[in-house]
């Protein structure tokens, strides 16, 4: 099944670990630390209460010290960074299934946006095109994404609450590596 299927079969939690996912792999670009979007996973569980969404998002956007998504005149990578604030900027407020479909689909399109900027490969295909299956000859860091993308998808759709540990893991794997990337990026600046 397509990333885009996935998305348009998921349910609010799915939805919500979906986009959450993204963000938390793209979490190295706002300069937060690795444990930063750890409440929001857990208010994701059985145990917690829907309606703490919007306040922990508020202290998140606090301590990361959100911009509002727009871009700050920089260049290169800061597309990159832009588009994980944007992410972050337009995460709503109330966490009900219409408005993370549509948070969750807009993360899963920027998440592979910025993969594709920082692979050095390129990649001509459109992103619509990848997300509906049309993997061949994709770039590996941008690959990866949406197998993690999928993964998360189908851990939460298959197991509930329960998959939301398995969904964090592919997470923390994600942020690694984006956060190598972004190291070695740096370093070859200087």
């Amino acid at each position: 099944m397509s990333l885009v299927d996935l998305i348009a079969q998921a349910d609010e939690r799915g939805l919500a670990a979906s986009g959450l996912a993204c963000l938390d792999r793209c979490a190295p670009l706002l300069g937060g630390d690795d444990e930063i979007l750890r409440p929001l996973w857990g208010n994701l569980t059985e145990a917690s209460d829907a309606a703490d969404w919007g306040a922990i998002l508020d202290q998140i956007r606090a301590k990361l010290g959100e911009g509002d998504g727009e871009d700050d005149g920089d260049d290169g990578d800061d597309e990159a960074v832009l588009l994980a604030r944007r992410m972050l900027a337009a995460a709503p407020a109330e966490r009900t299934g219409a408005q993370v479909r549509v948070w969750a689909d807009a993360c899963s399109v920027a998440s592979l946006q910025i993969h594709r900027l920082l692979d050095p490969a390129d990649d001509l295909a459109t992103l619509d095109s990848r997300r509906e299956g049309r993997t061949q000859d994709m770039p590996p860091l941008a690959a990866a994404e949406l197998r993690r993308q999928i993964t998360v998808l189908e851990v939460v759709a298959g197991h509930g609450a329960g998959g939301l540990r398995r969904a964090l893991e592919v997470s923390v794997e994600g942020r690694r590596v984006l956060r190598a990337v972004v190291s070695r990026r740096a370093r070859g600046r200087k």
